[in-house]
């Protein structure tokens, strides 16, 4: 079973239908929504700020989200995902959004709705990616915008593969 630990009073809320492996780490002020998974050594850091989750959530293996205390806090919508090795720290991730492995997403970023972060960038603290675009590089810059349908088509499919993987863990449960 995960590490679901609370701290100054906050215990981390999980929402039904939710896998999480059991090296995940939980901690604090953490709302999670429903169906969601989080892998293998993903720590979630609630301790100094709050982390919120929407529903169809991913947070892949070995992915770290934290806060600044008393000024900035991480949300992310529906049907994200979050490849392995992301550290998000104080940012804003919008509905449908895809963060490619090794990114790292700073502080009061807003990635917008169905917007692909590509795998090793760095998007610096207020950048504000535009919905339906990718971002690429270090640091995150522009590349191209990308048609709406199927960003979402490719965005959303990851994220129900992820729903199905998680099922493969919770039958052997």
């Amino acid at each position: 079973m995960a590490l679901i630990k609370e701290v100054r009073g906050f215990t981390p809320q999980i929402g039904e239908n939710t896998y999480m492996a059991e090296n995940a780490t939980i901690i604090g002020d953490v709302v999670i929504g429903k169906d969601c998974s989080i892998w293998f050594n993903a720590v979630l850091r609630g301790d100094v700020n709050s982390i919120r989750i929407g529903d169809r959530v991913n947070i892949q293996d070995g992915s770290v989200l934290h806060t600044l205390y008393q000024k900035s806090v991480v949300e992310i919508g529906d049907d994200v995902s979050v490849g392995h090795n992301v550290v998000i720290h104080g940012a804003k991730i919008e509905n449908g959004a895809l963060i490619g492995m090794g990114s790292v997403v700073l502080d009061h970023a807003v990635i917008g709705e169905g917007a692909i972060v590509a795998a090793g960038s760095v998007v610096l603290s207020g950048t504000q990616v535009e919905p339906g675009s990718i971002y690429a590089g270090v640091p995150a810059k522009f590349v191209k915008k990308v048609d709406p349908d199927q960003a979402k088509e490719i965005n959303q499919k990851i994220a129900k593969n992820y729903l199905m993987y998680s099922g493969w863990f919770k039958e052997e449960e």
